[in-house]
């Protein structure tokens, strides 16, 4: 098993670790359950295990070398909070998330995967975190965003341009349309927080 490295996720994983610390702190009393959608190499789980040890994490990928590498990062780190990983298709219906419970887990996070990923797999994440979540459950998606149409500055414009050349379905989400998606399956959008100067992390709550 081989543990991948991401330059990415290694850049920025303090930065969203310090914000989940945020978002989760006013339950540290408690133990939760959170699943991360489209974990890709386990470097972000594995950090949050370290930093956030009231949460037990339950990961997930569509790839299998991905799955390998969160396994590879498990063994390594003897992580006794992060679950071992499970094959889920966002885009596919809530039914088909491997078996998950409905209300079972009180955060659901995705990063960086509603940027590489077709509508259908938003709606997915919309659609399956309303089954998935208990009530007061929270979602919580990073990434770049579109704000009504308008994508600022022009490097984001630039990712948007990049992204739509490797594949047509992907590209910046506009907000206003992912709090359509999340008010259509009972969530509400509770938070838009700034990093960078813009909008990359989007709190939403199961009412």
């Amino acid at each position: 098993m081989t543990m991948l490295v991401s330059p990415q996720a290694e850049r920025n994983w303090e930065s969203l670790c310090s914000v989940l610390e945020d978002v989760l702190e006013d339950q540290s009393h408690r133990q939760l359950f959170a699943l991360e959608l489209g974990s890709g190499t386990g470097q972000h789980v594995i950090r949050f295990a370290q930093k956030i040890p009231f949460v037990t994490w339950q990961p997930s990928d569509i790839k299998e070398e991905s799955r390998e590498s969160i396994k590879a990062y498990i063994t390594a780190t003897q992580a006794k909070t992060v679950m071992q990983p499970i094959h889920l298709d966002a885009s596919e219906p809530w039914e088909k998330w491997a078996g998950l419970s409905r209300s079972s887990y009180d955060v659901i996070i995705a990063i960086n995967l509603l940027q590489y990923s077709s509508f259908k797999t938003a709606q997915g994440v919309f659609s399956g975190a309303g089954e998935i979540l208990k009530q007061n459950g929270l979602l919580i998606t990073y990434g770049v965003y579109a704000v009504n149409g308008i994508i600022t500055p022009s490097c984001n414009e630039y990712l948007d341009e990049e992204l739509r050349k490797l594949n047509p379905d992907w590209g910046l989400p506009d907000i206003d349309v992912l709090r359509q998606q999340a008010y259509g399956n009972g969530l509400r959008l509770e938070r838009m927080i700034e990093m960078e100067g813009y909008y990359k992390c989007l709190v939403f709550r199961k009412l």
